[in-house]
């Protein structure tokens, strides 16, 4: 982002966009929310939100999953392995507290769990995997209708979805979110399909789209 502050704090509306979030998540029927913040992170202690009922604060690790896992052993505290637990981008101001609500009811009598995601609508092309090449050139044409981008809420039980990520962490596989590291046990969770304006601020440019699809929403009736 180029900025001298972790994006979450960032502001969109004179409010920071970790404080966007959680108001989204606070609205719904989620009862407990766990967030999970760097170790050296004290910016979080001023957030008008930092003292709400629904919200606890616990440190982080070095990796989303090493945070993830933080959250869920927090949470283990309290809860029984089979309850459900739903993990989110703190980067993603946007989400809808309908898409959250939908994700809920569609996993209900699931085994597993999902996400929200949403179709890919461009033409995807393969890339040549060649090392320094410059253009990257075509390796072909893949079939869109199979594909999606995953986006978060993501949503599992408790206990399987701790055994996943442990199972990611010591195994030293990478994931990038929740529902690959279920994916790595041979779980196949449910796409359910959510909003395209559900972005995830990563670029400088994403600030003004997000405070553009914020305006929208607050402008639907």
């Amino acid at each position: 982002m180029g900025q001298a502050i972790q994006k979450q704090y960032l502001q969109i509306n004179e409010k920071t966009i970790l404080q966007h979030t959680l108001e989204h998540l606070i609205a719904t029927s989620l009862t407990n929310i766990v967030v999970a913040v760097s170790p050296t992170d004290e910016r979080w202690r001023q957030l008008p939100l930092a003292g709400h009922q629904k919200l606890t604060f616990v440190e982080g690790g070095d990796s989303r999953a090493a945070s993830v896992l933080s959250g869920l052993q927090a949470v283990m505290k309290e809860q029984a392995g089979d309850c459900w637990v739903m993990v989110h981008d703190a980067v993603r101001p946007c989400v809808r507290t309908l898409d959250i609500e939908n994700l809920i009811d569609s996993v209900a009598d699931h085994n597993v769990g999902g996400l929200l995601a949403t179709r890919t609508t461009d033409t995807l092309k393969k890339a040549k995997l060649r090392r320094g090449s410059t253009p990257i050139e075509v390796e072909g044409t893949v079939d869109r209708e199979r594909y999606w981008c995953a986006l978060t809420p993501q949503i599992f039980r408790l206990g399987m979805l701790h055994n996943a990520i442990l199972n990611a962490i010591q195994t030293e596989v990478e994931v990038t979110d929740e529902a690959s590291a279920m994916e790595l046990l041979g779980h196949t969770p449910l796409l359910v399909e959510g909003s395209s304006d559900n972005i995830k601020v990563t670029y400088p440019e994403d600030l003004k789209l997000a405070e553009f699809f914020m305006s929208m929403q607050e402008s639907e009736p």
